[in-house]
């Protein structure tokens, strides 16, 4: 399963993992968030939330090694 950046308005970013298989169309990503919460996040298809960069990527000096370079990304970092 693939870790994911949610939304959140008080951390700005959260991790989160996905739990189940996404299909195009499904109205919800179904997610654990960190503490162990879990939610059906809303998405829409055409905007998936950004993926999370391996554990072995944090802390990196050069962001261009990221796998995957976004807001959450660098913040994160």
């Amino acid at each position: 399963y693939n870790r994911v950046w949610i939304p959140d308005n008080e951390e700005v970013w959260q991790s989160a993992e996905i739990t189940k298989n996404y299909k195009a169309g499904d109205p919800f990503l179904h997610v654990q968030l960190e503490d162990g919460t879990e939610l059906n996040y809303p998405v829409d298809p055409a905007a998936l939330p950004p993926l999370r960069n391996p554990d072995i990527l944090v802390g990196e000096n050069d962001l261009t090694a990221l796998s995957y370079l976004h807001e959450p990304a660098v913040l994160h970092n």
